[in-house]
């Protein structure tokens, strides 16, 4: 398996004096799920823009893969005038569409609605669909379940799971269980 992302050294702050991270490294693997736990303001978001580069660090190395992103607010992940469906094929094939609608257990009808039109569970879904039709070979999941019911967060976790052939991916969760259950290691920040 071929490394997907690397950390290196990576130390950063949004102050010499209060650093989020310090010599900071982890290596992700195709097929490995990696699970980020940590307090609110330890640092977890953070590092993700710091793996998109919309952060610089202070010193260090990442090198990732391909990188699609799930965030918590799925709101905030849409535009709010354009169909779910016309936003998924800007970015993203629709090869895959029918077989990852079943396992998400989401209604292709709801993808002609505007975002405000669905639910956050609903919504949050269509977020998942579009990262995973990206085809990426990181997957970024920051909170990718907190707004879904408990059976719902087990079909969208399995359908990650069962996803991990063809990608790896770095969950920021605070649900300890739902990381012992699905990682391959988890990292306390």
């Amino acid at each position: 398996m071929k490394n997907i992302l690397e950390i290196k050294d990576l130390t950063y702050g949004y102050s010499k004096e209060s650093l989020l991270f310090e010599n900071f490294s982890i290596t992700l693997k195709s097929g490995q799920i990696k699970a980020i736990v940590g307090a609110s303001g330890a640092g977890k978001s953070t590092l993700f823009e710091l793996i998109l580069n919309n952060l610089r660090p202070l010193s260090g190395k990442i090198q990732s893969a391909s990188v699609s992103q799930v965030y918590q607010d799925p709101y905030s992940s849409f535009h709010p005038s354009y169909s779910l469906l016309n936003q998924i094929k800007d970015v993203a094939s629709l090869v895959d569409l029918d077989n990852y609608l079943k396992e998400i257990n989401l209604d292709y009808d709801l993808l002609l609605k505007l975002p405000h039109e669905l639910s956050g569970g609903q919504l949050q879904r269509a977020s998942i669909l579009r990262a995973m039709l990206m085809k990426p070979e990181l997957l970024l999941l920051d909170e990718p379940t907190s707004a879904l019911d408990n059976v719902i967060q087990l079909e969208v976790m399995s359908s990650l799971v069962n996803n991990l052939n063809s990608m790896g991916m770095l969950l920021i969760t605070h649900d300890l269980e739902l990381a012992k259950w699905c990682a391959d290691e988890i990292v306390i920040i």
